[in-house]
């Protein structure tokens, strides 16, 4: 069984030989984008093998200048794939793509609406107070941010498509505003589903599976619970916001659960070889070969020896 049919098997709920496996890191800043981006890219996937590949996108919406009232929501502009931040983006997907291994079951990283809007002011007044701007602003003047929103999802339904016809299978969409402690479960409805859910199918209609990861701690997992129809696998803090693999079964029946391991503590970081092994055959024991695919809550450290993921990739074949 190739690694794309493994991956394939695993998303259609069918019995595979092993449990395809697949993690993700962001690369140090000075080897992320550009050939050295693509260099990277490569040497991760050749040394831990995985059945995924999964190009990350460092390439972000860029600074749009101060926001610190809902009429400066009004700076977003229109994107489309024209933009440079696009165009660094598809030319990394594509250098990648010519020389990764073809056997690989291939997704492009695609920030979901809420990130992408925290890009272009992040630098400027930091992560948290961007995420208590968007609830003050959201607040004060809905249909300023709305709109924003709306322009921001129209750009990113642009490279979900473009993903697919550069080769990938198709997205890993990264959802922020599921954090109970910003918006309230009627703003997440009104402010942020109707764009995640409009980006998601852009990328279903486009031919493109949908990775659904679900970022951060303290989630209200129940918000999500309405993209059952527009994912193809969910991953998610499983240890960081404590909902485990089987309450994620039981919330998206007979969708495909990705993850396993925590991310930035445990086994995965601070055990040996042979405990990751075992945790790592323990976990495929518990959860079966059926509808599951091995990896992290998220994204792993940087610094990782990717002899450790290679152990883990091993143990899943083993």
């Amino acid at each position: 069984m190739t690694k794309k049919e493994r991956v394939w098997r695993a998303i259609q709920g069918k019995e595979v030989d092993h449990v395809p496996t697949g993690f993700s890191l962001h690369f140090a800043k000075d080897r992320a984008e550009g050939e050295d981006g693509v260099k990277s890219h490569l040497i991760f996937f050749q040394e831990t093998d995985t059945d995924i590949i999964k190009i990350m996108n460092e390439n972000l919406v860029p600074d749009v200048g101060e926001i610190k009232a809902p009429a400066d929501w009004k700076k977003i502009p229109v994107y489309s794939l024209k933009d440079n931040f696009m165009q660094r983006q598809i030319e990394l997907v594509k250098r990648i793509m010519e020389q990764a291994d073809a056997d690989a079951f291939a997704l492009g990283t695609l920030h979901g609406v809420c990130a992408s809007a925290i890009h272009p002011i992040e630098a400027r007044y930091g992560y948290e107070k961007v995420r208590q701007l968007f609830c003050t602003h959201i607040r004060e003047n809905k249909a300023l941010v709305v709109e924003a929103f709306k322009r921001i999802a129209d750009g990113m339904c642009q490279l979900a498509v473009k993903y697919k016809e550069l080769g990938l299978e198709g997205i890993y969409y990264a959802a922020l505003g599921g954090e109970m402690r910003y918006f309230t479960d009627e703003e997440f409805q009104e402010c942020i589903e109707p764009f995640d859910r409009q980006i998601l199918k852009a990328s279903k209609e486009a031919g493109g599976v949908n990775f659904l990861h679900m970022c951060k701690n303290g989630l209200n997992m129940k918000r999500y619970e309405g993209y059952h129809d527009l994912a193809d696998v969910v991953n998610w803090g499983v240890y960081e916001t404590d909902f485990s693999l089987e309450e994620g079964r039981q919330l998206f029946p007979g969708i495909t659960i990705m993850g396993g391991l925590a991310n930035r503590s445990g086994v995965l970081v601070d055990g040996t070889i042979e405990e990751l092994q075992a945790a790592a055959r323990e976990i495929i024991h518990t959860y079966g070969k059926k509808g599951f695919i091995l990896g992290a809550d998220c994204t792993v450290p940087t610094e990782i020896d990717y002899a450790r993921i290679r152990a883990v990739v091993e143990a899943a074949r083993s």
